[in-house]
């Protein structure tokens, strides 16, 4: 971390100490560890060691995220899976948004991963060329930043902590990681928990639909019926606790 730019309150990583079974927690672009805090104290409840990073860049400053691509993320993950991986007998690994993006190139790396839970994940690279279009837009023009895409949450009473602005360069990079992907996705064979919100305003779709018909293992698909795109902290949060954690138990068993 760029030592100028400190961590906001809420936003640090959160780690537990628990049995042989590991989860290792990723939340999403421009977010931070709060979003997944929820899921990530469901496993500690049920005896797991736990591991929620804060990946680089997030929790901090947005002018602090404009220093970082998909290789810083992919990279922090990485070191996170295999420092859990050490000192555990095996691990699930869950994400939301980004987070599920990187749980799936965790997933297509190490067959060992026991089960991925994927809330609302970026997986579908065809579906964000609008997106990545306006980003080169952006920075053809000399500027940095495009709208925020933190905080979409149905429930009035819960906030996502994250970014006012979303950085381009970084918005390109995860695109062209997610692009890189999938082809590789029906090699990916670890069982899935999708959890998918069809009222979802960052996601399009097509990256649940993209994962239901080529991931190469089970996908057990579930809707969140209630929520927006942070389903973790959502009015569904309760049901994505109470579904990960058993499909975790089952597939840790």
């Amino acid at each position: 971390m760029n030592a100028r730019f400190e961590v906001l309150a809420g936003a640090e990583p959160f780690s537990a100490k628990g049995d042989g079974r590991g989860a290792l927690v990723l939340h999403g672009f421009t977010g931070c560890p709060q979003s997944m805090r929820p899921l990530a104290e469901a496993f500690a409840k049920a005896g797991f060691t736990v591991e929620l990073p804060r990946l680089p860049g997030h929790g901090t400053a947005v002018e602090d995220m404009v220093n970082y691509r998909w290789s810083d993320w992919t990279e922090a993950a990485d070191a996170a899976w295999h420092e859990l991986a050490d000192r555990t007998d095996s691990v699930v690994v869950a994400g939301l948004s980004m987070g599920g993006s990187l749980t799936l190139w965790l997933a297509s790396r190490y067959p060992q991963i026991r089960g991925i839970v994927l809330v609302n994940p970026a997986a579908e690279a065809d579906d964000f060329t609008a997106f990545v279009e306006g980003a080169k837009a952006v920075l053809a023009a000399g500027e940095h930043y495009l709208p925020a895409v933190a905080g979409d949450v149905a429930d009035p009473n819960s906030k996502e902590l994250g970014y006012d602005r979303s950085p381009a360069a970084g918005l390109i990079s995860l695109v062209e990681g997610i692009a890189e992907l999938k082809a590789g996705l029906p090699d990916i064979r670890i069982p899935a928990l999708l959890l998918h919100s069809p009222q979802d305003h960052v996601i399009p779709p097509g990256s649940a639909e993209l994962l239901r018909k080529t991931l190469g293992g089970p996908v057990d698909h579930v809707e969140l019926e209630r929520s927006f795109h942070v389903a973790t902290i959502d009015y569904d949060r309760d049901e994505i606790n109470r579904r990960a954690v058993a499909f975790a138990e089952n597939v840790s068993a």
